[in-house]
């Protein structure tokens, strides 16, 4: 979608297609951690964020401390 909006930019037909592509995604999005949040959970598991996570304490957010 990006790649086209790229070649052809902003056109009459835009919106329209936006609007498919994301409803499609956001179905397969949905069902798939409907489904299997198991196996989300372990890929996430699995992924080395940059930052820590940021974590709420008394109405701030914090970032999370190595202990």
């Amino acid at each position: 979608m990006a790649f086209c909006l790229f070649i052809r930019g902003y056109d009459h037909l835009f919106l329209s297609a936006w609007l498919k592509t994301w409803s499609q995604a956001f179905i397969c999005a949905f069902f798939g951690a409907y489904f299997f949040p198991r196996v989300i959970q372990q890929i996430m598991r699995r992924i080395n964020f940059v930052e820590k996570p940021l974590l709420i304490e008394k109405d701030l957010l914090v970032r999370e401390e190595d202990n």
